[in-house]
Formats: C-alpha cells, structure tokens, sequence
C-alpha cells in the first residue's frame, strides 16, 4: 500500500505513541542556533480525554492486526507498481474492503444506498439516505472529496467520508471518483471537481452545495476554492477541510512530529508523485499562500486531532480564515490520529459526524 496511506492507517490504529521524559535518559531538550528544538526520546501515554469507546477500538485494532491488515494481503501493493496496473489495484482494494468487519459495520449502522453515474463525465457515486431525503435537503446536496494521498481511497475513503453523512443529514452526498497519482498529476483532481460542480449548478443553487473531504481531500476542496475562484465559478455555500487544509500539510510543527512517530519514514509533499513539478508558492496548489485567495474563502469547517500530523496546516488556516474575516469554525480532539474520523466505532468520530453535519445544515441556503 502507498506509504502515506500506510502511515495514515498506522497512526490512526495505534494506542500509544512516543512524550513524557523517560527518568533514566540522560539526555536532556537543547536548541541550537538555528532554533531547532532536539528532544531526548519520551513516552506517550493515551490521553486521558479518550473515550473509552476509542480504547476499546484500539485494543481490538492491536489484538486482530486491523482491517486494513487483510486489505494489504488480499491485494498487490500500490508501491512501485506501474501506471497502468493502479486501476485494477484500487478495485482489488475496494472489493477487499468492503469485505472487512469495519465495512460491515458501517453499512450497518448508517443506512444508505450507493449508485454509480458520470456528471460531467467523471464517475461519481451517488449516497441517498435510506430515510430519504429530508424535506429541508430537497433542494440541498453535498460533494465528498475522499482522501488517498492523491493516490488511493477511491471508492473505499470515499464510501467512509460519505455514508455516515448522507445518513446522519438526511441529504444526497455525490462522492467525486476524482483522477490521481501516478496515472495523471495536478491539476487534474482539481479540473475534476471543476467538471461536476459545473454540472451540479445546473440543476442547485450554488448557496445550497456544501463541499468537504478528508485529508487529501481537505486539500483538494481547498485547492477546488481557489479554482472556482480563478476561473469565476460561483462558489459553493460551505466548505469542510477536515484533518487537511489549504496549507502544506507537511510543513509546521505536527509535520515534525508526525514523522518522529512514524521512525523518520513520513514522507514530504515534494515526494507526493501527484504534486510532480508544481510551484509550490502557486495558490492553487496550497490557497493559504495568497490572503487574496483565502479573504474570498467562503463559510469553512476545519476538523483535526492532536496527534494530526497534518494539524499545523489545518490550525494554520483557521488562522488565516480568521485573521481575513472569514467565517470558519476549528474543531479538535484530543488522543487521535489522523483521520479519526474514518473510523466509525471511535464515539469521537460520530462527534465529529455530527458536527459536520449540523455545520451545513446551518450554513447552505435553504
């Protein structure tokens, strides 16, 4: 499995992680000229603000190696493999997923009906509560953008990020099967997202479409801002950048953090194949480069945890939000890795569910 996407799943299935100063180190905290903090290795010990149904999730992830563990024997890995033997490598990951105890249970849990369709003629799946859709939603709808490292997730992040919505809301969630890494590279994930809102203004008011995806998808819904804005599409009524941001998720302090949790192995945007030969200075690569771009940002949601590698980027552009006059809310929670809030069995995760849902039911138009 692609390394970033294996660190994500690593982080978000382990129980404790390295804080506290071990009493028999001899080593002590130094700063050198530079700043730079050298910290002697410490312990770090589950928060005491997890809940128990979080420790009990992660005890059962420990004991039976994890549902992503089957994922990764079922199929053959995403690293190293050739362009043209990615397509058939996502499906082999989606069907094994969906084989998985955790699948199950959120199919369980949350009852919705999954189709596939084209609009604007890229593949979308369509998530339509079981319920049906709630008087005030009728004319509402919401876009998903999945997570993946721009090089998986699809139709597997995609169905995480989009059934419990589409469940708990009531509300029809369109989850874009967005083109990736190594097959095609930026800006084609964002000319995607471009293609079907195009189609979906046809249809709803700009005012009643939310946006939002996890991680590589909290970029890509920032990054889709920033396009909508350049080429004078009317932007959508909200937007979600949950446990990823309009910043560098790589830059900041969590990002240092993040890679000495995972034994120096976390890898940099720069070696992310989708971002192959951008400018990184480009607002439409990461729009928290440009005030400009971010002071046209409209209602924003931001979600991370603690132990986010990506939470300085996530934090940062609240900050920026904020600092422009731009409405944005920031939510957090303590003890977690990233993307928690894939995992429905952590009672944090259906918080956050439920935050993100009553987010656009306050903030679409009726």
């Amino acid at each position: 499995m692609n390394k970033c996407i294996g660190l994500i799943l690593w982080i978000i299935t382990s129980g404790t992680v390295i804080v506290t100063p071990r009493e028999s180190s001899a080593e002590t905290l130094t700063v050198d000229e530079a700043g730079t903090m050298h910290v002697p290795p410490f312990d770090l010990p589950q928060s005491s603000f997890l809940s128990d149904g979080a420790r009990r999730a992660w005890d059962n992830a420990r004991k039976e190696g994890g549902d992503w563990a089957a994922v990764e024997r079922s199929c053959p890995s995403i690293e190293g493999a050739r362009r043209e033997e990615m397509p058939k490598i996502r499906e082999c990951q989606a069907e094994a997923f969906y084989k998985t105890p955790l699948y199950k249970r959120i199919r369980a849990r949350y009852k919705v009906t999954v189709t596939g369709q084209e609009i604007g003629h890229v593949y979308v799946e369509v998530f339509t509560p079981a319920e049906g859709i709630a008087q005030r939603n009728e004319n509402r709808v919401l876009i998903d953008l999945h997570g993946g490292a721009f090089t998986g997730g699809s139709r597997i992040n995609s169905h995480m990020d989009s059934i419990p919505i589409a469940a708990l809301g009531r509300i029809k969630v369109i989850s874009i099967d967005y083109r990736m890494a190594p097959e095609y590279s930026f800006p084609a994930a964002s000319e995607d997202v471009a293609a079907v809102y195009r189609e979906l203004i046809k249809t709803y008011k700009p005012k009643n479409i939310g946006m939002y995806g996890c991680s590589a998808g909290g970029t890509l819904a920032a990054e889709a801002i920033a396009w909508f804005e350049k080429y004078d599409l009317p932007l959508p009524g909200a937007v979600g950048m949950l446990c990823g941001s309009a910043a560098n998720s790589f830059e900041g302090d969590s990002a240092y953090i993040g890679n000495a949790i995972s034994g120096g192995h976390a890898i940099t945007a720069d070696q992310l194949d989708y971002f192959r030969n951008v400018d990184w200075n480009d607002p439409l690569v990461f729009p928290a480069r440009s005030d400009q771009v971010m002071a046209r940002f409209l209602a924003s949601l931001l979600i991370s945890s603690m132990r986010d590698p990506a939470l300085s980027g996530v934090v940062y552009t609240h900050s920026r939000l904020i600092a422009l006059g731009v409405d944005a809310d920031l939510h957090m929670w303590d003890g977690l890795g990233h993307a928690f809030l894939l995992d429905p069995d952590f009672p944090e995760s259906q918080e956050a569910n439920a935050v993100i849902v009553r987010f656009f039911d306050e903030k679409l138009g009726k």
